[in-house]
């Protein structure tokens, strides 16, 4: 079950290591209120909610700013209400793409959206275009030094679709039904869990070369500095040296 990461081709990272502050805590905020509104205001009784309240422990948002986020999702304070779009087109080279999205207006969102694919060589398909050659999976990164033998000894009763050996531990899919329960194994152990995300793994690639690679990566660069964006996956197989 161990193999080589492939954690590029589930979800493309740019090079510049850290984003935006302004930008990551819009992407953080807009996940709490939602996750709010979506099943309420107690983390304990909300997976969703405890893990986007994680992550914005994690990248040192204040409190104060977790605080407002959840009383805006359980309509303590005027704002927004937020809803979950996904886009699917094709980058340049024939690459596959879905772009989660949270947005106060649809219009907005679908317009600059749009307008991204047909700068940068693509085109927006419609619902079902592309999503049928992606699964949606939980996927966990855990940073850890021991052995590939005694980590998957230390998950073997989990419920588990593939392990994968990466440089700094192991990454770990399975279904979306199994995440609640993987993500509160890992945090309750002494592994360090990197990250812990529903995301569309794709089933298909399309080999790249550099060139291509840099079609692709100037459309997904535009589309994940949209404020709108929470994340953008492609089937798409990089190159080494990308």
């Amino acid at each position: 079950m161990a193999g080589h990461s492939k954690w590029a081709n589930i979800k493309h990272k740019k090079g510049k290591e850290d984003k935006a502050r302004g930008k990551k805590f819009t992407q953080l905020i807009r996940e709490i209120t939602v996750a709010t509104q979506e099943s309420g205001s107690d983390p304990s009784s909300n997976p969703r909610l405890r893990l986007a309240i994680d992550k914005a422990q994690q990248a040192n948002m204040p409190k104060d700013t977790i605080n407002r986020a959840v009383m805006r999702g359980n309509g303590e304070q005027d704002s927004s209400s937020f809803e979950e779009v996904r886009y699917e087109g094709y980058a340049p080279c024939g690459v596959a793409v879905i772009v989660k999205c949270l947005t106060d207006n649809r219009n907005r969102t679908a317009g600059e959206i749009r307008h991204a694919f047909s700068k940068y060589g693509g085109n927006l398909g419609t619902d079902g275009s592309v999503v049928y050659m992606f699964d949606l999976k939980s996927v966990f990164n855990i940073i850890s030094n021991i052995s590939e033998e005694e980590f998957f000894e230390r998950v073997i009763d989990l419920d588990v679709d593939d392990i994968l050996t990466e440089d700094e531990g192991f990454q770990v899919l399975s279904s979306t039904g199994e995440f609640a329960k993987i993500r509160d194994f890992f945090i309750s152990s002494d592994f360090k869990l990197d990250s812990a995300e529903m995301c569309w793994v794709a089933n298909q690639y399309v080999a790249l070369d550099n060139d291509m690679s840099e079609k692709v990566i100037k459309l997904i660069n535009v589309l994940e500095d949209l404020d709108d964006v929470q994340a953008v996956f492609t089937n798409a197989s990089w190159p080494d040296l990308v």
